[in-house]
């Protein structure tokens, strides 16, 4: 965050003036959010860190008290964050007395036709939310819903839960347009006359790359095109209106491919295909990030993956159904064209869906909407208090992001301020790993794959659903797992295992005896599977929704997904052909190998941002990738020292955290024991 200069304004209905971090201005009056002149040298390299006041500790009956290397140059509370390796999380209200919070919050409700009490309470709570319980100005009825909130995270409204339905079957809808071309791949070569056996030399020479731009054209699409449209269509449309427009073009795409007779209309339609799946692939995460509480948001955000694997699954199953339906007199190939066609069907719920959903709270507030953004939020919380303290939240960053945007161009700026940088570095990691672990190779190609290790095409098929079975299944340990122990340990863990399970897969390709090598590598896949699917399976899409700042969320989301898409088509395109040159043992090899890579760089340069708020994040991102990387090697070295050599040194963390000004992951760490 940047540093600013308090002001003094007067406080709107109250008559008296007060020293404000987030000022009441005319603009609030009118229904837009504020906004106030920042320093740009202070802003265009911020640090992240907000000052420690003086004020808040006051209000609270005790000093607040910089821990340890904490303390910045010449004995200041900013923190010096290129030479300390802590980073002093604080919330964004921390520089307000609770009587400046209260008389800000009351006056922004006022202004705005809300419920000045909720509002007045939430934004306490807000500033202090580990400090409930010694608020006077709470009713116990009041502090029974925070605890509730504590000790029953997933006690959720229906609405809530109607909208991560919404958001799964999206997501279905996605696995689907992703896998029921592995079946179809089985016949629509042969009937266009691009495969291996056609006299003709330019196809018979260049089938694989054919079938590889086949395959690949929605992700081409989405990295070029579809990614790009996402904030434009956020922007106009909304996070609702986006993700109906993006499952109307899914099912127009998925009919015109089924009614396709040349491979380049096959091309064609699928391309634009990737208008269907790009947009969507960039909104749904952020969607439901900004609508679920941070305690809970990763396992509700990443029922993203668990369901693209559930929809990977139903497009075998379609592939199965389909596999036998003869042609009729006036269509061939009806037996592809329905395995391509089905994927659509499914867009039609989701188009149904949306109309029964509420806006994202936090897009409507950014569009000044105050009073509907209140209104989706308590249809989302189920509470006036949780809603206002929230929505008030949202308000005082949107406030300041609305300044920081101001002259700016935000894609330069994921480059050139660090916070941003860093996010984008990390996200980038996750979404190329997504790919280059070789998944996608194997959810496009499976049937070829097990075909080429002695199947026949239905046993291929059949493979393939068990395949599709198990990533759908070994999704929901990491979704139950994501926020207890956090994003990074679960790559960590799983990155090795596939990379050595991929060995496994590839030298079984030697086995001689038929029997024995077929039922190997559909061991070494399944194996494979099961590692991937609690781990790089969910992570991407969930760490990229979550760890970029509001103000520059959808052009980050978008580079993500454009990433991830990008080698998706690469992955896609040239798997075919990496097959026949490198021989499968080579082409599992090659993906192996990058799976060990991977692994390094999620090692040194992947922060955690498991539990923190989306606000919270901008201090964990403003430690310097050195700092953070130089870290990581002293903590292997620790731990061999300790758990080898049973040396006695302490245990130094990487941030570091006042007791009364604890960031969220840290405060249900200890509800939870873990601390």
């Amino acid at each position: 965050m940047s540093n600013r200069k308090s002001v003094t304004q007067a406080s709107a209905g109250h008559g008296y003036k007060q020293k404000s971090r987030y000022p009441l201005t005319a603009a609030m009056t009118e229904g837009k959010p504020a906004t106030q002149h920042v320093d740009r040298a202070s802003s265009e390299k911020p640090t992240g860190i907000p000052r420690t006041s003086t004020d808040d500790a006051s209000s609270q009956g005790h000093p607040k008290k910089a821990t340890g290397d904490a303390l910045g140059p010449n004995g200041s509370n900013k923190m010096d964050l290129v030479s300390n390796t802590n980073a002093k999380l604080a919330n964004p209200l921390g520089d307000l007395t609770d009587e400046e919070v209260m008389e800000n919050a009351a006056a922004f409700a006022a202004a705005n036709h809300l419920p000045v009490e909720a509002f007045g309470k939430g934004a306490l709570v807000a500033k202090r939310p580990n400090g409930f319980e010694q608020m006077s100005i709470l009713t116990e009825n009041d502090k029974a819903k925070l605890r509730r909130e504590i000790t029953h995270p997933y006690s959720q409204t229906k609405t809530l839960y109607n909208l991560v339905i919404a958001c799964s079957v999206a997501a279905a809808v996605q696995g689907m347009d992703e896998s029921v071309i592995s079946g179809a791949q089985l016949f629509y070569p042969q009937q266009f006359g691009i495969g291996a056996t056609n006299p003709d030399p330019k196809y018979a020479n260049n089938h694989e790359w054919i079938e590889g731009l086949i395959n690949g054209a929605p992700y081409l699409c989405c990295a070029v095109l579809g990614c790009w449209l996402t904030a434009p269509l956020n922007n106009w449309f909304g996070r609702r209106g986006t993700i109906f427009l993006t499952a109307f073009f899914s099912f127009i795409t998925c009919i015109w491919s089924a009614c396709m007779n040349t491979w380049w209309l096959l091309f064609l339609s699928r391309f634009f295909l990737g208008l269907g799946i790009g947009p969507k692939s960039a909104t749904v995460p952020v969607f439901a990030a900004e609508c679920t509480p941070a305690k809970i948001r990763g396992s509700l955000v990443m029922q993203w993956q668990v369901w693209t694997a559930f929809g990977i699954m139903l497009g075998y199953v379609a592939d199965l159904i389909f596999y036998h339906v003869p042609d009729k007199h006036n269509i061939t190939g009806l037996n592809w064209r329905l395995m391509l066609g089905s994927a659509g069907f499914p867009a039609l719920i989701v188009m149904a869906q949306v109309f029964f959903l509420p806006e994202s709270p936090r897009w409507l507030m950014s569009k000044g909407k105050h009073e509907k953004a209140y209104n989706a939020m308590l249809r989302l919380r189920g509470d006036e208090l949780l809603a206002a303290r929230d929505l008030y939240y949202i308000f005082v960053l949107l406030e300041e992001e609305a300044a920081i945007v101001r002259g700016r161009n935000l894609f330069s700026e994921l480059f050139s301020v660090g916070r941003n940088r860093r996010a984008m570095i990390g996200s980038t990691i996750v979404m190329f790993g997504q790919q280059f672990c070789g998944v996608n190779a194997i959810v496009y190609y499976t049937a070829s794959i097990f075909t080429s290790a002695g199947f026949s095409e239905i046993s291929a098929l059949l493979a393939s659903f068990g395949f599709g079975l198990i990533n759908a299944l070994f999704a929901i340990p990491g979704m139950l797992t994501i926020d207890k122990f956090g994003r990074r340990p679960l790559l960590l863990v799983t990155f090795p295992i596939m990379s050595l399970l991929l060995l496994f897969t590839g030298f079984c390709f030697w086995i001689p005896d038929r029997e024995a090598r077929v039922g190997c590598v559909a061991l070494g896949i399944y194996l494979y599977c099961m590692a991937y699917s609690p781990g790089e399976g969910p992570v991407p899409f969930t760490y990229s929704a979550e760890v970029y700042p509001l103000y520059i969320r959808e052009v980050g989301m978008s580079l993500a997904t454009a990433t991830t898409w990008l080698f998706n088509f690469v992955v896609s395109l040239t798997f075919p052909r990496l097959l026949t040159a490198f021989t499968p043992q080579g082409a599992f090899g090659w993906y192996a190998a990058w799976c060990a890579l991977l692994f390094v760089l999620i090692l040194f340069f992947l922060p955690e941002s498991k539990g923190y708020t989306l606000e919270e994040l901008d201090q964990v991102f403003s430690v310097p990738t050195g700092v953070h990387a130089k870290y990581q090697l002293w903590n292997i070295k620790w731990h061999f020292n300790h758990y080898i050599l049973r040396s006695k040194e302490p245990f130094k963390r990487l941030y570091q955290f006042d007791d009364d000004d604890e960031p969220s992951n840290v405060r249900h760490e200890k509800h939870d024991g873990q601390v």
